[in-house]
């Protein structure tokens, strides 16, 4: 432990967000009228007013990060940099400071990528989520509570293939999916800090803590990862695959109330609001000829159930690549191949 922490520490950076807001004074005005009027004859009203005098940097938030390249590309949390009209202030392990732009946000995953200026910086190599095996020790690092820069935190893999919900200090909520569980101290401001393998590769990206809890953090893997830092690398932006649906998990209730033919699978419905299409017009769906209520069942030959989920299997393949779905068609089992496409920006 005592060696790798040795060797990626250095590639571990602390991000400070900062806003310039409002300062305020305080001042007494001689001519504010008594609200008591004459009831205390001679007795001072001195109430303090407040007003605004300018503006001050506060620090309003902070996280963690590693470099994945010796140009300064720094992987975060999404959740970390979402903020716009904030200063983004990075921290390396010696204490040099930097300003940060971000280059990219993930719209699939809770992940950024974010820039320093600057050559030669250390930078970590990746290891094989999909190969981790329960209780396999694991190393977290990352600013613990937005104030401990570069605190080291050691455990055991406790869990794989979680899903849970995270929700920010905001109010928004993401559904996480197949990630890492892992009892290595992980608290507010590891965010975005690496886990590692003993090896001091990069396993997993830290995400989420479950709140009121003991030793039960969550890590993004990073096989789920490694194609948006590719994707920055070579044309500046993050691109995904998608197939343009949207979609309800099949299980054994819905299948009983609605008298489906399947207690798996995936049935493409639309949102609760009107502009939220079952399918996306123009989508590789839409091409191919998916259509609402259609049920999806495969992809890939990937039997999709409440532990295998849609967007995790589109997230790791390319785009322009060919997946075969197999569907249920108005009452009819039949194979459809769809290319997949560039998610659009938003």
């Amino acid at each position: 432990v005592i060696y790798t922490v040795k060797k990626t520490n250095p590639a571990v950076v602390s991000i400070i967000v900062s806003k310039e807001v409002p300062k305020y004074e305080t001042y007494v005005d001689p001519n504010r009228q008594n609200p008591f009027g004459n009831l205390f004859p001679g007795f001072p009203f001195n109430i303090p007013q407040y007003r605004q005098n300018g503006t001050e940097k506060k620090q309003i938030g902070g996280g963690s990060g590693f470099f994945v390249s010796s140009d300064g590309l720094i992987v975060t949390n999404k959740h970390v940099v979402e903020q716009k009209n904030v200063e983004y202030t990075v921290f390396t392990n010696n204490g040099k400071k930097h300003i940060a732009k971000v280059i990219a946000r993930d719209p699939v995953l809770d992940i950024a990528l974010i820039k320093i200026e600057g050559q030669n910086f250390p930078y970590l190599s990746f290891g094989n989520s999909d190969s981790l095996e329960v209780g396999q020790s694991v190393i977290a690092i990352g600013n613990a509570l937005g104030e401990f820069r570069n605190t080291v935190s050691v455990g055991v893999v406790s869990g794989l293939a979680r899903s849970i919900t995270a929700g920010s200090s905001s109010g928004s909520s993401e559904v996480l999916d197949h990630v890492i569980q892992t009892d290595a101290a992980i608290n507010p401001g590891n965010s975005g800090g690496p886990l590692l393998d003993l090896s001091g590769r990069v396993i997993g990206v830290n995400v989420a803590i479950a709140q009121g809890s003991q030793n039960v953090g969550f890590a993004l893997p990073i096989n789920s990862v490694k194609g948006a830092i590719e994707s920055v690398k070579s044309t500046g932006k993050i691109v995904r695959p998608y197939l343009g649906v949207r979609y309800i998990v099949i299980n054994a209730a819905l299948k009983e109330k609605n008298n489906l033919a399947t207690d798996y699978g995936i049935i493409v419905k639309a949102g609760a609001n009107a502009d939220e299409l079952a399918v996306i017009p123009g989508s590789p769906a839409d091409k191919a000829g998916i259509v609402e209520n259609d049920i999806i069942l495969k992809v890939d030959g990937i039997k999709l159930d409440d532990k295998v989920n849609l967007v995790s299997i589109i997230r790791e393949k390319n785009i322009g690549q060919t997946v075969n779905l197999k569907i249920f068609h108005k009452g009819v089992e039949k194979n459809v191949s769809v290319v997949l496409e560039a998610a659009k920006d938003d």
